[in-house]
């Protein structure tokens, strides 16, 4: 029987868990920063988009704190005009989840909207990846972090440099030098597309 509830991503927790949890997310006490890149070809992109931001801030432990302007981009790593163009993103959020637990709650938002993966740099109806955690530099192959291409992709880094000016990525430098030397070609920023902080 299907749950009625309006976020399918959330699952039964024990009421010891939650009480936990609701302690912490009252002060968030010691957060930490995080940087989510989000993308979709498949569907309605920006009502996908925005349903992801909802359910990141419908994390317990997590506020999205700024949402990026959207931007067009052409499909990474596949050969033009086989996929539709992305609609790209970038969120700001305080968590006091670990890495690993974040990065789970990404996974549930993607599946919530029906993410497949069949294939390596495949169409998707919404890729939810966390860029960078802190100053956080870890080699798991579970948890790469910094993201090991987010330096090389400027669908990350011009919408990450607007909501974020003077950012910096762990090994690899400011946001908006790293955006200088790739360039911004093929990334479109969409005036007309707005994200919604969540109230």
């Amino acid at each position: 029987m299907k749950s009625t509830h309006s976020d399918p991503t959330v699952q039964p927790v024990p009421a010891s868990v939650v009480e936990a949890v609701d302690a912490a997310d009252v002060t968030l006490s010691n957060p930490k920063w995080a940087v989510i890149a989000l993308g979709s070809n498949l569907g309605n992109r920006l009502e996908t988009l925005q349903g992801a931001v909802d359910a990141l801030e419908d994390t317990p432990g997590l506020r999205v704190k700024a949402v990026s302007p959207v931007y067009e981009t052409e499909p990474w790593g596949v050969e033009p005009g086989s996929q539709p163009s992305y609609l790209n993103a970038v969120a700001l959020v305080k968590t006091t989840l670990p890495p690993s637990s974040l990065l789970e709650r990404a996974h549930a938002v993607e599946e919530a909207f029906h993410r497949v993966r069949e294939e390596h740099w495949g169409a998707r109806t919404i890729d939810v990846d966390i860029v960078a955690y802190a100053d956080v530099v870890s080699d798991d192959p579970v948890l790469t972090l910094p993201h090991p291409r987010a330096h090389q992709r400027a669908f990350v880094l011009a919408p990450w440099h607007d909501v974020d000016p003077e950012a910096s990525l762990a090994g690899h430098g400011s946001v908006a030098d790293l955006l200088t030397a790739v360039g911004s070609e093929g990334v479109v920023p969409r005036a007309d597309l707005e994200l919604r902080l969540p109230e």
